[in-house]
């Protein structure tokens, strides 16, 4: 199985097309949406071609392929545009007998770990850099922002295919990568 993850969307249909188009290159069979939906944030610039109804409209066009958490711009009124669930903080996926726990980041991240076993996998945004390190024996993986990366970062994304979490740009480049 191949997953396609995707964080800190912030309502831009520019950025939101190159990434379904990218998902669809991959030949993903899922895509993970690390919250940030719809909403870019009263700490963040607008991102090109913010147009939130769109993005709502197009990711309801994979709403069968999409697993998907809230991150802290996201809100209940966002639900009511998206045709599946985007409320819950975190969610927990199992593949290659290990947890993968998906989150936004902004509750639980580095500093403040789940409840995690030994080679557990944490997965989040929020910072829109991105991260694929080992940390006292859990794996921290950030697929980084397709909108507004931060750092000086590229727009990107994340692929898991069996043991490997790769990050790449949005011209498909790996930039960060991480056997598990």
């Amino acid at each position: 199985m191949k997953i396609f993850f995707m964080s800190d969307i912030h309502g831009s249909l520019y950025y939101l097309e190159k990434a379904i188009q990218l998902y669809k290159e991959e030949n993903a069979n899922y895509i993970v949406i690390l919250g940030d939906e719809l909403y870019h944030g009263p700490r963040n610039p607008l991102p090109e071609g913010y147009n939130p109804q769109l993005v709502a409209n197009l990711l309801n066009q994979h709403k069968d392929k999409i697993i998907a958490i809230r991150g802290n711009c996201d809100s209940e009124v966002d639900q009511m545009l998206i045709d599946y669930p985007i409320m819950a903080d975190y969610s927990i996926i199992l593949h290659n007998d290990r947890r993968l726990f998906l989150t936004h980041g902004h509750i639980y991240n580095e500093s403040n770990l789940p409840n995690l076993s030994e080679n557990d996998v944490l997965i989040m945004g929020h910072t829109h850099i991105p991260v694929a390190k080992k940390y006292n024996n859990i794996f921290i993986l950030n697929p980084g922002s397709i909108s507004l990366p931060k750092e000086n970062n590229p727009n990107s994304y994340g692929i898991l295919e069996e043991d490997l979490f790769q990050i790449k740009d949005l011209e498909g480049n790996v930039i960060k990568e991480i056997r598990m």
